[in-house]
């Protein structure tokens, strides 16, 4: 039987979705019309999946609720709530990903609030992750989207010119256009590579709680998403240009390049994987003994 405070828990985060249904199913539309979004309806699935396989640790405590805590996030989640409906009544001409940015922030806001109320400190720690996943469910305002555009843009451009200078391929680059000796191209923002660096990030995260213990090894994996995800752009954009001087400028409009995507993301998870291991083995490595093994 689900305990009281678990009991009451899932009924106030019923609740709390009832006040916010607009922005959650307003999310769920624009993440099914979005191809760099289309992952946000997956979070609270992988979320609860944590919380699930976490269940036999859930066991309510004798200590008290840490209630005071829950002011702040029940107050900020209320706030960015209302400014989320002042952008809906067209107050402010505010772009769709900011209104819904600042309503699932209030809705996870709240949700925490939530957990704070009814939760001991414990079982709060035991829920970090999961809670700290819901994060992933808030899209980015567009000018967050333009920056990271824009530094994927001009690092992936640099590492194709390593990659082209290397091959020996003529070519001069101005800033995000390369120029072949058939062809002109452009590193739009397109070429970015955010949404499957996001997905990779993402990744990432999950692989480190399930698979490393240490939490220094967790952000270097992490971390280590950055890089390779430029790497991987840049190596896409050589591909296609080395294409194009090879076998002619029509390579631009070949599938590599429209459909590609896919391929140089299941690439980029070769190295990804490679360095998980090897951060899993150096955690084996400098284990310390067990009590049956130090008695052989």
């Amino acid at each position: 039987m689900m305990p009281p405070c678990l009991r009451n828990l899932t009924f106030a985060i019923a609740v709390i979705s009832l006040c916010f249904v607009k922005p959650l199913l307003d999310m769920t539309l624009f993440a099914c019309r979005s191809q760099f979004y289309s992952h946000l309806p997956l979070v609270p699935i992988i979320s609860a999946y944590f919380v699930w396989i976490q269940r036999a640790q859930l066991a309510p405590r004798a200590e008290p609720p840490p209630r005071v805590w829950a002011a702040l996030p029940l107050g900020v989640g209320a706030l960015l709530g209302l400014l989320y409906f002042i952008f809906l009544m067209g107050h402010g001409n505010v772009p769709l990903p900011d209104q819904l940015a600042v309503g699932i922030a209030g809705y996870i806001a709240c949700v925490v609030g939530a957990c704070c109320w009814f939760l001991d400190s414990t079982t709060l720690r035991k829920l970090s992750f999961s809670l700290g996943m819901l994060l992933f469910m808030i899209p980015f305002p567009e000018f967050v989207t333009d920056c990271l555009e824009f530094f994927f843009q001009h690092t992936s451009a640099v590492v194709a010119e390593v990659m082209l200078t290397l091959s020996g391929t003529d070519f001069l680059r101005d800033g995000l256009v390369i120029h072949l000796p058939n062809i002109t191209i452009k590193v739009a923002p397109e070429c970015s590579g955010i949404r499957s660096s996001l997905v990779l990030f993402i990744t990432s995260i999950i692989a480190g709680k399930m698979f490393l213990d240490r939490t220094r090894h967790r952000v270097l994996l992490a971390v280590f998403v950055i890089p390779l995800a430029i790497v991987r752009n840049g190596f896409r954009i050589f591909t296609i240009s080395w294409l194009c001087v090879q076998f002619g400028p029509e390579m631009i409009d070949s599938p590599i390049h429209h459909q590609g995507g896919p391929v140089f993301f299941a690439l980029s998870l070769i190295p990804f994987f490679a360095f998980l291991w090897w951060l899993r083995r150096l955690e084996r490595k400098h284990r310390p003994p067990t009590a049956a093994s130090v008695n052989r």
